[in-house]
């Protein structure tokens, strides 16, 4: 990916776009320009305000739509890196160090997760590969937080999975001050402690069932709920508490030490900056000043349905394969275990009775996530601008992953092997390949996939052509500031 946007980079000339730019200031070097050329293409669209706030810090108001655990993480290592560059060149080359780690981690976690929730070895290895070839990898390698926030998440849910509920809740808090829609993780605790509780009175015997017993189970399972939902809300209550300080306190004068490029931008561009005295945002006068709501709904237009036009038609349809796939996941888990979704996997199901809970994709393990990527689609698709869904669900969601790994193992030849996990048609299953990639060399099931292509299903070809085309138009269009997820 990094390779392939700066050949993009060059070849291509960047669109104009009507986005965030701020003016660059200082002399660039010739290294400076070297940076650029190699790594241009990370600091496009968001990029630019994740970049800016690692710079200087949140100067204008719109800025506090960004989080600040990532820019921060940029700020820290590009103290790495030689002072004679530009501190953009130095920015640059920590994001793109940053989220090539943290990508692999990601991946890493979501084996680790799969492997937890799935229980089928090989298909949370096939999902892993997946994500690595993920529709949103553009911005996993761009200066964008969602390598970060796909590591944390997909660790904290894999650490729930484990039973480490305090790491994992320091996990989940870690991922609030990255995404604000870290905060819906909370769910996941909410559903665990519940799922618990449901399942001891299930099991328990008649003297666990007394009632002052099970009030103080009660009131101990609500105390711990609450003390891990107020850790995993701290980050976005601080980050509030902050712009409300930065943006409605009394003037600090600072706007005379801002350049004054920055400060024509901002008259420009009606950008409100921070310390500058004058008449205060509306949000501040809020009952609860909230500064990301009212940047989403006064900047962006996001709100119900806002984007429900016929000049955004384009933008749906680039929605629409995650769209499909997200819909497709949430009925094919439905249809196979309605009892168990219509009593939200709060009932031991027949086969958890006899001590062998089914597993993969349609197991009972993956209720909660399917739930939580449905909800995300569905507030996404109805309330965000619905472009930017491909990246939201790649970024917070295993159901991208796991369930084409789970069409893929069920329907695909090419990757029915002897002594995996048999799918239920129970055909004949083939070790290898047909090409031959050579001796001791790792069986890569994508690899496999990509070099048998003739031979592959029609669905397998949809899912890996899904896969490769937004991986690759990503690095065409979002590198040159063209219109992307």
């Amino acid at each position: 990916s990094l390779v392939l946007q700066a050949v993009f980079n060059v070849l291509i000339p960047d669109h104009h776009a009507d986005a965030f730019s701020p003016p660059r200031l200082g002399s660039p070097g010739p290294w400076d320009a070297l940076v650029e050329r190699l790594l241009g293409g990370l600091g496009r669209w968001d990029a630019e305000h994740f970049l800016f706030i690692a710079e200087r810090g949140y100067l204008f108001e719109h800025n506090c739509a960004f989080l600040p655990l990532f820019p921060l993480s940029l700020r820290a290592l590009a103290c790495l890196w030689p002072p004679q560059l530009q501190p953009r060149s130095r920015l640059l080359l920590s994001a793109a160090l940053l989220n090539s780690l943290l990508s692999v981690l990601a991946a890493a976690a979501l084996y680790g997760l799969g492997r937890a929730v799935l229980r089928r070895r090989g298909e949370a290895f096939l999902a892993a590969l997946l994500f690595s070839l993920s529709p949103a990898s553009v911005f996993m390698a761009a200066a964008y937080s969602e390598s970060m926030f796909a590591f944390l998440a997909f660790s904290a849910m894999w650490q729930l999975e484990k039973g480490q509920s305090w790491l994992s809740g320091l996990l989940f808090s870690l991922a609030s001050g990255a995404r604000a829609n870290g905060l819906i993780n909370a769910g996941f605790f909410l559903y665990s402690r519940g799922k618990r509780f449901a399942l001891q009175l299930q099991v328990g015997s008649a003297s666990v069932r007394k009632l002052p017993l099970m009030w103080k189970q009660v009131l101990s399972l609500a105390c711990s709920a609450a003390l891990m939902c107020a850790g995993i809300f701290l980050p976005f209550a601080l980050f509030q508490y902050y712009a409300y300080v930065r943006f409605c306190g009394p003037g600090t004068g600072l706007d005379q030490t801002v350049p004054e490029p920055l400060l024509q931008l901002a008259r420009d561009k009606g950008y409100r900056v921070a310390g500058m005295d004058g008449a205060k945002p509306p949000w501040c006068s809020q009952r609860f000043p909230v500064v990301y709501s009212y940047i989403q709904d006064t900047y962006w237009n996001v709100g119900f349905l806002r984007y429900f036009e016929l000049r955004q038609i384009p933008n749906f349809l680039l929605a629409l394969p995650v769209t499909l796939l997200g819909s497709w996941a949430a009925w094919t888990y439905v249809s196979t275990n309605p009892r168990h979704c219509l009593t939200v996997g709060l009932e031991r199901s027949k086969s958890e009775e006899k001590g062998k809970p089914r597993d993969g994709f349609c197991g009972p393990a993956a209720f909660v996530y399917v739930f939580h990527a449905t909800a995300l689609l569905a507030f996404g698709f109805s309330c965000m601008h619905v472009q930017v869904l491909t990246r939201f669900l790649g970024s917070s969601s295993p159901i991208l992953y796991w369930f084409p790994a789970h069409l893929l193992q069920e329907h695909e030849p090419l990757l029915w092997s002897t002594g995996t996990e048999n799918p239920t048609s129970g055909k004949p299953l083939l070790s290898k390949s047909p090409s031959s990639c050579g001796k001791g060399t790792p069986d890569n099931l994508v690899v496999r996939l990509l070099l048998n292509w003739r031979l592959i299903t029609p669905l397998s070809k949809s899912i890996l052509g899904f896969f490769l085309c937004y991986w690759l138009l990503g690095l065409i269009l979002h590198c040159n500031f063209f219109p992307w997820t």
